[in-house]
């Protein structure tokens, strides 16, 4: 490990512990020291729960702390911790799979033909205007309160990010390059697959990053107005019985759920992308 990485990492930890720190005692200082019209709410532990209670929740929801076992736990509680973090998962995967597949077939389809493009522009333009959020409702309304209605939910998100990026992405292709394919014979599949293709595929990775954190998104809202399983619905019922502790269990598992999905678009982009110069070296 370079100098570099370890005062990188030197800083990160020590950031880290100061946040706990100042998260675990704070309150109490603040009471302690400042006037209580200046104590940051923000530090709260009815609002915002302490790290030790978060761990204490953590083990109380993760069946590590049940007097029965693990076992007994895991299948005596439908929406346990684990559960509800493999359904938002799968959800947000499969959400986020149709959504990117869609965006990306439909963005290179529309940025191959300006009669397409045209033709279906203002509807695609006015699909758009709409807040995705505030179609929830009716997703739920007609896939029900199962998973499907969560994975349509991020579908939505999705699409539109990545199609837009594609979209342009594929206008921005050099003409040259597709000129001389041509001249050698390419057919439009070769040229598609061999020229626009490769040159798209930034705009098309510079998409599926913020992408996969809005599948994650919109998994949670849906899974927030109705659903059977989640953490989202782990979130709302915590908030039903006013605990933050285990509100605050289930948003860092979440973080940590969405850390992962990130990780690995990011190793796929590495890979597909190691001809640029910026990932050559993680090659």
């Amino acid at each position: 490990m370079s100098n570099s990485r370890i005062v990188i990492l030197f800083w990160q930890l020590a950031i880290l512990a100061v946040v706990l720190v100042v998260w675990q005692w704070g309150f109490e200082w603040s009471k302690a020291l400042l006037p209580k019209a200046y104590v940051p709410k923000i530090l709260d532990p009815y609002f915002v729960a302490k790290p030790s209670l978060i761990w204490q929740s953590f083990l109380r929801l993760g069946c590590f702390a049940d007097t029965n076992g693990f076992a007994a736990c895991i299948t005596g509680n439908d929406n346990n911790l684990w559960l509800a973090t493999l359904v938002t998962l799968k959800n947000t995967w499969w959400g986020f799979l149709f959504g990117s597949a869609s965006g990306i077939a439909a963005g290179l389809v529309l940025g191959r033909s300006d009669f397409l493009a045209r033709v279906f522009g203002p509807y695609i333009v006015a699909l758009n205007s709409i807040p995705r959020i505030a179609l929830v409702p009716l997703v739920i309304l007609i896939f029900g309160l199962g998973d499907l209605s969560k994975i349509a939910t991020a579908w939505l998100v999705v699409f539109f990010v990545v199609f837009f990026n594609t979209f342009e992405g594929t206008r921005a292709v050099d003409r040259d390059q597709i000129a001389a394919a041509r001249l050698l014979g390419a057919s439009e599949f070769t040229v598609l697959r061999t020229v626009v293709i490769p040159s798209a595929l930034a705009w098309v990775f510079a998409s599926l990053l913020p992408a996969v954190s809005f599948a994650l998104i919109g998994v949670i809202v849906g899974e927030f107005i109705g659903a059977e399983r989640g953490l989202g619905k782990l979130i709302i019922e915590a908030e039903a019985r006013a605990n933050a502790s285990e509100m605050m269990v289930a948003i860092f598992v979440m973080m940590f759920v969405g850390i992962l999905l990130a990780i690995a678009v990011r190793s796929l982009q590495s890979y597909l992308l190691r001809w640029q110069p910026q990932f050559e070296a993680s090659a």
